[in-house]
């Protein structure tokens, strides 16, 4: 049986889908039998991230209207075994969603999948509700800055009150916070909240911080999740949140000012 995990916050452009792609990869990677759906309904961007636009035929709204089956809609990743998309649509609105639509989707997925990680849209509104309403454990993403972290703790109590867990008096969600574009830097200079603040507003576990860094924006354009880029921080970063979230003990990085070498300094980079 799957467990389902939504990747979720309060804001828009902290990095959901980024992280979704990423976190989705790194399962496959280590042999699971992972699915990402994007419930982003009438804007669609997984699709783009996981460089495979052109390959959507069918989408998650053809299957809740019954339009298409799961296995006509799943696109199968280009690079790696054992990792599907199932993508949104771009021409309907959010309303095409309904929760018993979702809620026989996700249990034909389960079936089948290890991981299902749901891609919420930004927001509290019914598609960012829908897809947090089965999870079983959940990813708060957020960016070091305060309205962000606000943002994050009202998803929080939708988290605690508005889940399928909730309802029923079930084991919680299991909480994990990802935090994202962080600078060292910006935080010594007062610019932005420390690793240490937001732990303290959010209160919930830390599992991952990834720096601020150009290699996503670059990732994001050729169609590549960054995890697939060990070179840079930000891979390496994702790669280690999901090695914590399977168990092992890693030390966070990327936590300091990154100091440059003589070298460096005298010829740049």
């Amino acid at each position: 049986m799957a467990t389902i995990i939504v990747v979720t916050s309060g804001k828009g452009g902290v990095g959901k889908t980024t992280t979704s792609a990423a976190f989705a990869t790194g399962l496959a990677l280590k042999g699971h039998k992972t699915v990402v759906i994007d419930f982003d309904i009438g804007l669609r961007n997984l699709d783009l991230v996981m460089g495979c636009e052109r390959r959507v035929v069918y989408d998650f709204v053809n299957v809740i209207n019954k339009e298409a089956t799961i296995h006509q809609t799943l696109i199968k990743d280009k690079r790696v075994e054992n990792l599907h998309i199932l993508p949104a649509s771009q021409t309907r609105d959010k309303d095409a969603l309904t929760m018993e639509g979702v809620e026989a989707v996700l249990s034909e997925l389960r079936k089948e999948f290890d991981y299902i990680v749901c891609d919420s849209p930004a927001g509290i509104e019914k598609g960012a509700q829908m897809s947090l309403y089965f999870a079983d454990e959940a990813l708060i993403v957020t960016n070091p800055e305060v309205s962000s972290v606000r943002d994050s703790d009202r998803i929080l109590g939708i988290l605690h009150s508005k889940s399928k867990r909730a309802e029923e008096n079930k084991e919680p969600i299991k909480e994990h916070l990802l935090l994202t574009r962080y600078d060292p830097d910006r935080v010594n200079r007062g610019e932005m909240l420390s690793v240490a603040d937001v732990e303290d507003i959010l209160a919930i576990p830390l599992l991952g911080v990834i720096p601020e860094s150009k290699a996503v924006l670059k990732a994001s354009n050729q169609g590549v999740p960054v995890i697939h880029d060990l070179e840079s921080d930000a891979g390496q970063a994702y790669n280690d949140a999901v090695c914590r979230f399977k168990g092992e003990d890693l030390p966070h990085r990327f936590l300091e000012v990154q100091r440059k070498s003589l070298l460096k300094r005298m010829f740049g980079g």
